[in-house]
């Protein structure tokens, strides 16, 4: 492989990357503990990871963005070693409240936000509450709008019957063995599906649980749309949020939206250096006003 180019790493790798680069924290919340990880230093990108998901999915994008940006990826509540939040079925406030409860900890005033599938729930909650003005710039990936409207009502059913089933069934490792295909393209690496299913295997099913509940509750629109700046991208080959349906998000919302080219839904894993450079240039336009 000529230099410069992404060389492949095995899951211990990455493991020993993350450990390296990409270190653990945990700090106080209301109803227990919050974890994260963080790297670099300068102004401050925060990432929300998806329900199948976890802090560590974002670590090549944060190795990418840590000589340019403080980088924070939360572990949500109740995965990780986060502490879960108190209500079994949690609206995408709680989880914002508690994201806030985490800034204030960490002392930040103002960040990039950057939200992946379910993670952009918490995250437009946030960019839509009394504190918005401490987003600076808003990204979705492959958001997920959620199940909660009323035109959803048999879907909503569906997907949370089916959810808890596999749960039950499957167990944790199984769901992981399972799911993580359907995380790419069919053209990934079996380096990114080493990784998400490392990821997915680390699941917590209490957590894991309320996050059904938010993803089968809660509407991404009824926040309405953002007042600062908001970008939506998709991977091409994602079938789990398609361009589609991120594309009518993204209407809805006011934002740009441009496809990532070579990704499925995962696509902090699948094309971390793409994603990076996204936020990069989210980042940059934050601060200046003009794109890198």
């Amino acid at each position: 492989m000529l230099p410069g180019l992404f060389q492949p790493a095995s899951t211990a790798d990455l493991q020993a990357q993350l450990a390296r680069d990409f270190p653990q924290r945990l700090v106080l919340a209301s109803g227990g503990r919050q974890a994260l990880l963080e790297c670099g230093a300068g102004p401050t990108v925060v990432l929300l990871h998806g329900i199948g998901s976890g802090a560590a999915s974002w670590l090549q994008v944060a190795q990418q963005l840590a000589s340019r940006a403080r980088v924070i990826a939360w572990d949500a509540p109740g995965y990780g070693d986060s502490s879960p939040l108190e209500s079994p079925a949690p609206k995408a406030e709680q989880y914002a409240a508690r994201l806030l409860q985490m800034l204030d900890t960490l002392g930040v005033e103002d960040c990039v936000l950057v939200g992946h599938s379910l993670g952009a729930l918490p995250a437009l909650a946030l960019a839509r509450s009394t504190q918005a003005q401490r987003v600076r710039r808003l990204l979705l990936i492959s958001p997920a709008r959620g199940y909660g409207a009323a035109q959803f009502a048999e879907r909503r059913q569906q997907v949370r019957q089916q959810r808890l089933d596999n749960l039950e069934h499957l167990d944790i490792a199984g769901l992981a063995e399972q799911r993580s295909a359907h995380m790419l393209s069919p053209a990934a690496e079996p380096q990114a599906l080493a990784w998400v299913r490392w990821n997915m295997a680390r699941l917590n099913p209490d957590g894991y649980r309320q996050a059904i509940e938010l993803l089968c509750g809660d509407d991404l629109l009824r926040h309405g749309a953002p007042d600062m700046p908001c970008d939506v991208h998709c991977g091409d080959a994602d079938s789990i949020t398609p361009a589609a349906t991120c594309l009518s998000l993204a209407q809805a919302l006011g934002a740009r939206f441009s496809l990532i080219a070579g990704a499925g839904h995962a696509s902090p894993i699948e094309q971390p250096r793409v994603v990076a450079g996204l936020v990069a240039c989210a980042l940059q336009e934050s601060l200046t006003g003009s794109p890198l």
